[in-house]
Parts: C-alpha cells; structure tokens; sequence
C-alpha cells in the first residue's frame, strides 16, 4: 500500500468513525474506541446485530453478544454447542428467510426494571419484516433485555413477539417491558 493510499484509508475510517457518533472515550473519559456515547444507541445497535448473526446463525457473533447469565458458560461452549463442530454461519440461517427480507430494525430502548433472575437493564424490540413471492407478507418480531456488562451491552434475555401480543399492548414501550418482565422467571 502506497503512503498515499493509506492516508486516504485513515482519513477515510477517521470520517466513517465521526458520521457513525461514535467516541474515543465514554462519558468519564474511559471505554472503546467504537462505543457510541448513548447507553440506549449503543443497546439498540447491539440489539440490531444480534439478531441478525441468530437469523444468520452465526454464533461467533452472536455469543459474544449475550450476558454471563444467558450464556450459562463462556463464549466458546456457546459456539460449540451451536455448531456441531462448524463455528462457520449457516449461509440459510434458521430457515428459509423471505426474499424481501431485510435487516432487524430496532425501537427506541426503554429502562426495564430487575425481575427474576434478570438485572435491570433497557428493553428493545427487533423487527424483520419480508415477503415470499405468492405468500403474505411476514413480521418476525422480539423482544430483548439488554445488560451492561463489561463496558458493552449484552442480551440477558429473549422472548418473541406474537400477533396477540401487539394486539394487547400496542404502545411498544409498553409491550416491551410487559414481555420482558412476564418471561423473567
């Protein structure tokens, strides 16, 4: 690589870096150098791309991303147990994905309150919604409890979303915290 091409690479992930709004330190001068500043930005980013290494199945991804208490041991059991040997992504992920199928969007986070086994922690709700040719259009829809742990937010928990669900609590605040705590036993 050229001088040249290098100082363009450097300048370019520098400005990448700055338009993403993210930080060489946290709020108290200390924390990773991609660490968004805001606890509930950084949730729902961390939401947003766990949910898609599951769909993907790509557990090397995806198991770094979960707390201590929902991994129930280290990172490397949880691939190994996912895999069967290959820690390398499924290239179908959990099933046939829609062809029209995007990428996880995810709510605002809202402040979820300790229950069960399950810390205090902010509530988001991730939606894929796709379309099979000459089929209805499909919404997959969950909601995850996210931890802070270790200077990064990890999923502590999951519980899926169905259609009854946001019939009965369509405020999605709401909904996410009436999921979270109803499955923190």
């Amino acid at each position: 690589m050229t001088r040249r091409t290098t100082h363009v690479a450097a300048l370019t992930l520098a400005a990448s870096l700055l338009a993403a709004g993210c930080s060489s330190s946290g709020e108290d001068g200390q924390g990773s150098v991609f660490a968004p500043k805001d606890p509930k930005a950084a949730a729902m980013a961390a939401a947003q791309t766990y949910m898609q290494a599951v769909k993907r199945q790509d557990w090397k991804t995806a198991c770094p991303l979960e707390s201590q208490g929902y991994l129930g041991g280290t990172v490397e059991q949880c691939i190994a147990s996912r895999t069967d040997g290959d820690p390398s992504p499924s290239p179908s992920g959990s099933g046939p994905e829609p062809a029209g199928a995007g990428q996880f969007k995810a709510s605002d986070a809202v402040e979820v309150a300790a229950v069960g086994k399950h810390p205090a922690g902010l509530g988001v709700l991730v939606t894929q919604t796709g379309t099979e040719p000459g089929k209805p259009t499909e919404t997959e829809r969950v909601a995850l409890r996210l931890v802070e742990e270790g200077g990064s937010w990890k999923v502590d928990q999951r519980e899926r979303v169905r259609p009854k669900d946001m019939a009965r609590e369509p405020d999605m605040p709401s909904l996410v915290r009436a999921l979270i705590t109803a499955g923190g036993q």
